[in-house]
């Protein structure tokens, strides 16, 4: 039996410019491919850590033509679907359905500090788009918990599949398992991939994969299979690197790591600047070191 779509490594996927940040369509594409050749089970494109924010919607739509058309049979495309408003969100995810995305990724409404009534009523209307909806729960940015207890209302109502859950706080996963038994737990922050695998998470919607997928990938694997032995070395080896995933710089950082590591990340759309020198170096320092290692 197939495992659902929206289960496996799923990678948040980091968009390169051009010289004149324009959208590096066909860079882009190759970068799917990389990633599926590498062991990803699919991308993630339009959320952060793509700066979907700073793209126009022509550019946005076609980032996610471009991630289907790349992709090969079995790699699902997930896109993140969030928006100020509830019928733009749906409207993003009526997009993806048309172009043949297999499930849609989604913020609570973020404008400002929504109430619970606010949170379901927006689930609820971008899941009449018909595809499965995982939710993206990151109060550190969003000002929106999506708290367990709220997670299982919006499940037992059949609006979404699962949940990106980036608090970091992995006691989260014991007690959405108990409230919401039939909801998926993802994977939202790198620096948590262990311990969330260990939980019971089925998924990783991840950063650092866009840097090095194979070993990466291969440590979801150990961590998700309860192989400890093997896993927990590797985890030490890489967790200097896979904490910037939850930094205010992350975007700036993986595509700093990208570069190091022969990938194209390259610079960032305003309002994102680059980073200042002392904190490129111990980024470039920490890429290294785990290069160094062998992980690819």
């Amino acid at each position: 039996m197939n495992a659902p779509v929206w289960h496996g490594v799923h990678v948040a996927t980091a968009l390169p410019f051009n010289d004149d940040l324009s959208v590096d369509y066909d860079g882009y594409a190759e970068h799917v491919r990389f990633l599926a050749e590498g062991g990803c089970d699919g991308v993630c494109p339009n959320g952060s850590l793509g700066e979907y924010q700073t793209l126009t919607d022509d550019e946005r739509a076609r980032v996610v033509r471009a991630a289907i058309e790349a992709a090969p049979d079995g790699f699902h495309v997930m896109p993140g679907v969030g928006a100020y408003g509830a019928a733009e969100a749906r409207r993003w995810a009526e997009q993806a359905a048309e172009a043949g995305a297999a499930s849609v990724l989604l913020l609570p409404p973020n404008a400002y500090r929504a109430d619970r009534q606010a949170v379901v009523g927006h689930y609820r209307e971008v899941a009449r788009a018909g595809l499965p909806v995982v939710a993206y729960n990151n109060p550190l940015d969003t000002k929106v918990d999506l708290t367990p207890d709220l997670l299982a209302e919006l499940h037992q109502e059949g609006l979404i599949v699962a949940v990106k859950e980036f608090t970091g706080d992995v006691r989260r996963a014991y007690e959405l398992a108990e409230r919401a038994p039939g909801l998926d737990l993802l994977i939202g922050s790198d620096d948590v991939l262990l311990e969330l695998g260990i939980a019971g998470a089925v998924g990783w919607i991840a950063g650092y994969p866009n840097m090095i997928p194979r070993s990466t990938v291969e440590l979801y694997r150990l961590a998700t299979s309860g192989d400890l032995d093997k896993a927990l070395p590797v985890y030490r080896d890489l967790h200097p690197l896979l904490r910037w995933d939850s930094k205010t710089e992350f975007v700036q950082s993986i595509k700093l790591s990208m570069d190091l590591a022969g990938r194209k990340g390259g610079v960032c759309r305003p309002p994102r600047t680059a980073l200042p020198s002392e904190l490129a170096a111990r980024i470039a320092r920490d890429t290294r070191e785990v290069l160094a290692k062998g992980y690819r």
